[in-house]
């Protein structure tokens, strides 16, 4: 597809969409509070199974994060002094469940067909679809997303934006690239934030693919807080907890220059001398205090792990690459369950 007509698809196709993400919404109530009526949660495997209170009908979410798509071709002639690394990181990989060779390619397709067989309701990309921002990967999928005619929403990782050894910030690197390359995948959505209704849950998307976030993320998340709506949280950094290594960067502790071992390897910039800004820190804290999320959905580490803080669980997902998915199931929790366990 040419760029232009790409361009243009894009924009003419993301008010039908968006429209359609709000059609028979049914919201839940405002002001519910998981803390002191919390909701329940299965896990088997890749599937995740949420039975929750005041939620008036089921939602499945189909979670994609890592998938590393590396195709190229003679538009990215001039960049491979800065993606010549990470086309070549994700040629071949073992499907997290078979252990069978595969590809990016192939497992990204083979989890939309699941996500369509499943009648997922929206498929939630949380970064890293790209191993660089390149305009035939990014097309490539663009299509396939489209093709479905399920809602998708997008928010980068740092290898969607960036191109190793490239001059200038990672702040404004990331800016560059998403309006370069990866604006038509938000659907006229702000990139860094945004949020939409889905059947009742609110689905928050924030970008904090350099680990830190802004404050006017910041204050976005605080006023979506507000609506006390049943809401999931997805980013590509995950959330620091306790014992949790320094891939979990986003408020954690140690994150600092002297601690960064990889920026000479990624040529990248180095990580601040001082650590995180405090609205990072204050992000953090006020994630996991939050009344009325039901939990954070996140990739970058490309292993599948748990932690639960303060009654808040954080899941992070194996990468597409290697053919990794979560299935999650949002249930309206029985009458009879609320009684038992919530009195």
């Amino acid at each position: 597809m040419k760029r232009r007509h790409f361009f243009q698809k894009a924009g003419a196709l993301s008010a039908g969409i968006g429209l359609g993400i709000h059609e028979g919404v049914q919201a839940a109530g405002k002001g519910v509070n998981y803390k002191k009526q919390p909701f329940a949660v299965g896990i088997n495997d890749y599937k995740i199974e949420y039975h929750v209170p005041q939620l008036k009908q089921a939602v499945k979410i189909m979670h994609i994060t890592d998938t590393h798509l590396w195709r190229d071709d003679e538009r990215g002639a001039p960049y491979r002094q800065f993606s010549g690394r990470m086309a070549k990181a994700y040629n071949e990989t073992r499907h997290f469940m078979t252990g069978k060779p595969t590809h990016p390619e192939e497992a990204f397709e083979q989890t939309l067909k699941l996500a369509r067989e499943a009648g997922a309701d929206a498929i939630t990309l949380t970064g890293d679809l790209f191993s660089f921002p390149s305009e035939a990967a990014i097309e490539w999928a663009y299509e396939r997303l489209e093709s479905l005619n399920i809602p998708y929403f997008y928010s980068s990782g740092n290898h969607d934006w960036h191109y190793e050894g490239m001059e200038g910030s990672l702040h404004e690197l990331r800016n560059t690239w998403i309006e370069k390359r990866l604006l038509p995948l938000y659907k006229g959505n702000d990139p860094l934030m945004y949020a939409e209704m889905l059947k009742g849950i609110n689905v928050v998307n924030i970008d904090n693919s350099y680990y830190e976030i802004l404050p006017e993320q910041l204050n976005f998340f605080r006023q979506e807080l507000k609506k006390g709506l049943p809401m999931v949280l997805m980013m590509h950094i995950p959330l620091y907890a306790p014992g949790r290594s320094l891939g979990y960067g986003c408020g954690h502790p140690e994150y600092k220059a002297a601690n960064d071992k990889n920026f000479e390897l990624e040529r990248r910039q180095r990580w601040p001398e001082k650590g995180h800004s405090q609205t990072t820190m204050d992000f953090h804290k006020e994630v996991f205090d939050a009344e009325n999320l039901l939990g954070i959905f996140a990739g970058h580490i490309h292993r599948q792990t748990i932690d639960w803080l303060n009654s808040t669980p954080q899941f992070l997902t194996q990468p597409n690459a290697a053919g990794g998915y979560l299935e999650i199931d949002f249930l309206p929790m029985k009458t009879a369950d609320q009684k038992k366990f919530n009195g």
